[in-house]
């Protein structure tokens, strides 16, 4: 049996100083204190008020053929799953493809409509990346964060692509992509500036 060859990608937004998210998440402000509402608007503000001049960004975010994510991108439900929760998306969420969620909490798999099924794992970050991986076969895996769970990958050497959209303010504090990664060599590959955000891709090396 062959082994899947398709490449590993963290793909995340991050402010100037490299938080994808600021302090004191709640379920109400699920960014916490990140300069605005909370929502995640100001991070996001290239997706969602410049979509056309970004168009092929934002429709690589979810060209992977299957997806990890932590369980906080996830939801803001801690613990044990008390109540139901399907994630921040809605019924018919933007992956269409296969999503291993990190959790310590059992949970039985979500499907959803338009094609993406929630799948919770509790054995850690090998056993969702080899999931996701026969799920996947030759196809792109994308890791979408949060910064935590991307630090995780990224330490343990199993990123092989780095996109990142930096957006123009800093916050100081909040969760910090590569916070606790040992150092790491990277080569740019592409970048682009947009009014609202600029898109750097490194190959992890």
């Amino acid at each position: 049996m062959t082994t899947p060859t398709g490449k590993v990608i963290c793909d995340i937004t991050i402010s100037l100083d490299g938080c994808s998210a600021g302090p004191d998440q709640t379920e109400e402000r699920p960014f916490g204190n990140d300069g605005g509402d909370g929502s995640g608007g100001r991070f996001h503000a290239w997706m969602f008020d410049t979509p056309e001049e970004n168009r092929a960004e934002i429709e690589r975010m979810t060209a992977a053929s299957a997806f990890i994510m932590g369980r906080n991108m996830f939801g803001p439900v801690r613990g044990a799953w008390d109540r139901p929760w399907n994630g921040w998306w809605g019924d018919e969420p933007p992956f269409r493809a296969p999503v291993f969620v990190l959790t310590h909490h059992a949970r039985e798999p979500q499907p959803m409509a338009g094609g993406t099924t929630f799948t919770f794992v509790t054995d850690g970050i090998t056993s969702a990346l080899a999931q996701a991986r026969a799920s996947a076969g030759d196809g792109e895996i994308s890791v979408l964060g949060g910064a935590t769970t991307a630090n995780q990958y990224l330490t343990a050497g199993l990123i092989d692509e780095l996109r990142l959209h930096i957006v123009p303010f800093t916050l100081t504090t909040g969760t910090r992509l590569f916070d606790g990664v040992p150092p790491l060599n990277l080569e740019q590959t592409t970048s682009r500036r947009a009014s609202q955000v600029t898109h750097v891709t490194y190959k992890v090396l």
